[in-house]
């Protein structure tokens, strides 16, 4: 009752955030109010915490199944974007992220579907999941400003300036900010593939050949993304399209087969 309860209350809270970073972009304000919002935003995320942990720790052993999968992908994806805004304006992406994380809440609670890893998982497979988990979640968050850096542009050229695009960073802000985050998530994706190699003794088994080969694919579509904008200066709609299309492919791996595997065929 107590994790039913926390549960509905984070996604009612990140629901609630998301809604008040919508009134605020309104109003045409930018920073105005941020305590209040990072602070609503730390409860959710303690409630979605707290709501979690029973459901990937069982005394059957660790969940791996895909919902509590998405719903730790999406706590993951919110407490770096709450890291984030402590000290750069980038909480607005919080109007997409924060209702999709309490969706993924609701899911976890009311459609469980398990995948048991009986014991402790070897050191190596610890290492490959959290550095997997968090490359992901970093691209995920390059990927929701490479969208909302998408809108900017497309109003700025065609003149049309108000709104919301008002309360969001000049353009050379967020496109920093985006290949920041795509440079770090690209480290880390590096680091999960070699981790990977290691803890998998084949990974062109058949069971995972397909999220290999993807994974791979994301990997060199990034490489070229970032040397593009090293060497050539890539920047805007290139940029915006690249990191689309390798986080689509990157989704796939992550989540494709799960979904397939414990949700449709099961």
């Amino acid at each position: 009752m107590l994790t039913s309860f926390a549960g509905f209350s984070a996604a009612a809270l990140y629901l609630a955030t998301a809604v008040w970073l919508i009134v605020r972009i309104s109003g045409g304000g930018t920073q105005k109010n941020k305590p209040g919002v990072l602070a609503l935003g730390f409860v959710a995320i303690a409630l979605h915490i707290l709501t979690l942990s029973p459901s990937l720790f069982t005394a059957a052993g660790l969940n791996l199944g895909f919902y509590s999968m998405v719903s730790l992908t999406s706590l993951l994806i919110v407490l770096l974007l709450w890291i984030a805004a402590l000290g750069k304006p980038v909480e607005n992406l919080g109007i997409t992220i924060l209702p999709l994380a309490g969706l993924s809440v609701v899911l976890d609670m009311t459609l469980p579907a398990q995948h048991l890893f009986q014991g402790r998982p070897p050191l190596s497979l610890e290492i490959h999941i959290l550095t997997s988990m968090l490359a992901y979640s970093l691209l995920a968050l390059a990927a929701a400003q490479a969208i909302l850096f998408a809108i900017q542009d497309w109003r700025l050229r065609n003149r049309r300036p108000g709104g919301f695009v008002r309360a969001l960073p000049p353009l050379e802000t967020m496109e920093l900010l985006l290949f920041q985050a795509i440079a770090l998530g690209f480290i880390l994706h590096t680091l999960a593939l070699l981790s990977g190699a290691v803890a998998v003794q084949d990974l062109f088994a058949q069971q995972v050949v397909h999220k290999t080969i993807l994974s791979l694919i994301a990997w060199v579509l990034f490489a070229i993304l970032l040397w593009g904008r090293w060497r050539f200066g890539w920047r805007g709609r290139v940029a915006i399209r690249w990191t689309l299309i390798a986080f689509s492919i990157l989704l796939l791996a992550y989540f494709g087969s799960k979904l397939v595997l414990e949700v449709l065929l099961t």
